[in-house]
């Protein structure tokens, strides 16, 4: 029998490690520049070519690699990061596994320029699907200058599994701003098809965070700030009113890292108990300091899930934390200004002399309030033969009022609480959700228009302006003829900010900012590129915000006409989100209540 058992080539084992490590092209961008980060680099730049499609370009000041070392990086498991295995308990580096730089080459076509300082030339290294093409001297400035071209150009099924440019240029600037918001002592600058995206200078983490969300982002955040013998803990907390349902900025960091931990993520929202609705997130910016001993990177290849050793004493340190941060913003002094024409109340002091006499009240103390008073009543005139009157004038019958005619009557509605809509029908009693129902009308409504492109614009008198953060910018572009199809009009200011100067017809007294805001967000999350899933999304975050409110009273009219309108739609029963609009009960669970 023969062996069936053999080593898988380089080439096989490069690409099944890439599959792990670089799934997209933000990918490739998070591990470039990390490793520039950890070269000491103090300025780092980053060109991308169709999402990183075509041209990804990472460009770095740091200290670089001599000629063996740049060819020694490309195979798979060297690292200067670690010697051995206890290393892995220690890290200070961003990197450490060995496996980025040999799995981007399998999968691309890399160009490599690097120099160190003190030497007279760099090299010039050109892999392709990790087979080295060529390796040359060449004059380039100190640091490491990698290009990598063509992603998966070898693996046609990734490639073609990659998503829209504008999705994919979406998740390049998240990996992005995750990098940056660790090291504002750093120059960024992003590039996106010869456009710059980023232009960070080196600043404080707070100035950084308004570089990155916008200068009015600065205004609700809260400092946290604590140290103890297990960890330190600073950052930033939004203040109770940023909080928002969707879209909200939410980054924990720890030794420069970034991480996804569900349960911290609790110890937030719970200091913010009863002080937000539920459902709404808070934006916090959250850095742990800990020993590197008392974690674990090395979980999975993205290294975004660590392990605590005292995972439950960090949870309530960064409790007690937030809730300080929160008690110190709440403890405002009230302080009364207006006091211009107030009467001056004097103190009162036990030591003067001669003290105000005390007003003696006055009263007539014969008044009885029970007493009988003879009072004078003018005499009546008496009419006479008032009974003549009604003589010749037969009894008349009272005549019965109809509210509707007895041909056709308009239903009588009841709303409860100012929530639901009641009423009868031949199986019981119908019972409606006022808000879900007109949610479902007006997202038709939308939906229609969007198609049609029929819909009219209301210029707004005093323009608004919103920023967005550049992640939220690239999709917010991509939208944009979605948003002037529904009758929105933005006005392109720069660095991602726009003037809204027209909404649609219909939605007037809505907070305009947050609803765009909202829609950019509900795109991001519904929008996979197909147009029909962005128009949904769209017209439902519009819906949601123009729908009635809960808690408007409606009357008669008002309750007639949105029953007929809501039946009227394609579906009755349930919101464009799955959620039920009506309920019946029957006319024989009544008679059984009632016994």
């Amino acid at each position: 029998m023969s062996d069936v058992i053999q080593l898988l080539p380089d080439s096989v084992a490069n690409q099944i490690a890439a599959g792990e490590v670089i799934q997209r092209p933000a990918s490739v961008i998070k591990e470039l520049v990390e490793n520039a980060v950890d070269a000491g680099a103090t300025t780092i730049q980053v060109l991308v070519v169709d999402a990183g499609r075509t041209t990804i370009q990472v460009i770095d000041n740091g200290k670089g690699m001599s000629e063996t070392d740049a060819r020694l990086a490309f195979e798979r498991h060297a690292t200067s990061k670690i010697r051995k295995a206890d290393d892995l308990f220690a890290l200070t580096t961003m990197g450490f596994r060995g496996e980025a730089l040999p799995s981007i080459a399998a999968v691309s076509q890399v160009e490599l320029r690097t120099k160190m300082a003190g030497e007279e030339l760099g090299t010039s290294l050109r892999l392709s699907a990790s087979k080295v093409e060529s390796q040359e001297p060449v004059n380039c400035p100190v640091g490491a200058n990698f290009k990598v071209e063509n992603l998966f150009f070898n693996v046609p099924a990734r490639r073609k599994f990659l998503k829209t440019n504008a999705t994919e240029l979406n998740n390049i600037l998240t990996a992005f701003e995750r990098i940056v918001l660790v090291y504002p002592e750093i120059n960024f600058i992003l590039h996106s098809n010869g456009q710059e995206l980023m232009n960070l200078k080196s600043g404080s983490l707070r100035q950084r965070i308004a570089d990155v969300f916008g200068k009015r982002f600065n205004q609700d955040l809260l400092e946290v700030k604590v140290e103890t013998s297990l960890c330190k803990i600073m950052g930033f907390v939004g203040k109770p009113e940023s909080a928002r349902k969707k879209g909200a900025h939410d980054y924990f960091f720890v030794n420069g890292r970034f991480m996804k931990h569900v349960y911290f993520h609790k110890a937030v929202m719970q200091a913010f108990d009863r002080m937000v609705p539920v459902g709404m997130q808070v934006p916090y910016f959250i850095y742990f300091e800990v020993a590197p001993s008392d974690i674990d990177v090395n979980i999975h290849p993205t290294k975004t899930e660590i392990k605590f050793e005292n995972e439950q004493a960090i949870w309530q340190i960064l409790l007690a934390a937030v809730k300080d941060a929160i008690g110190v913003f709440c403890e405002v002094p009230q302080i009364d200004f207006d006091t211009e024409g107030r009467p001056e109340i004097p103190l009162f002091s036990p030591d003067a002399e001669q003290p105000k006499a005390t007003p003696q009240p006055s009263y007539n103390a014969s008044y009885n309030p029970f007493k009988q008073h003879q009072t004078t009543e003018r005499p009546r005139k008496s009419v006479e033969g008032w009974e003549q009157l009604y003589e010749q004038q037969p009894p008349q019958e009272v005549e019965q009022i109809e509210v509707f005619d007895a041909e056709e009557k308009s239903p009588i509605h009841y709303q409860y609480k100012g929530r639901y809509v009641m009423t009868a029908v031949k199986s019981g009693l119908m019972i409606i959700d006022q808000y879900r129902a007109d949610v479902r009308i007006r997202y038709e409504k939308y939906l229609s228009q969007l198609s049609t492109q029929t819909v009219s614009s209301q210029r707004v008198l005093f323009p608004e302006v919103v920023q967005f953060a550049p992640s939220d910018g690239v999709i917010l572009q991509k939208i944009l003829p979605e948003l002037q199809g529904m009758g929105f009009e933005l006005n392109d200011l720069g660095q991602y900010s726009y003037g809204i100067s027209a909404v649609p017809a219909g939605i007037e007294g809505l907070d305009y900012v947050q609803l765009v805001k909202d829609m950019v967000n509900d795109a991001v999350e519904k929008g996979k590129g197909d147009l029909q899933e962005i128009h949904s999304a769209l017209a439902l975050s519009l819906a949601r915000h123009a729908a009635i409110p809960q808690g408007q009273i409606l009357n008669n009219d008002e309750m007639e006409n949105l029953v007929n309108e809501l039946f009227s739609c394609s579906n009755v029963n349930y919101t464009p989100d799955g959620k039920a609009i009506l309920c019946i009960l029957p006319q024989k669970e009544i008679e059984q209540l009632l016994g």
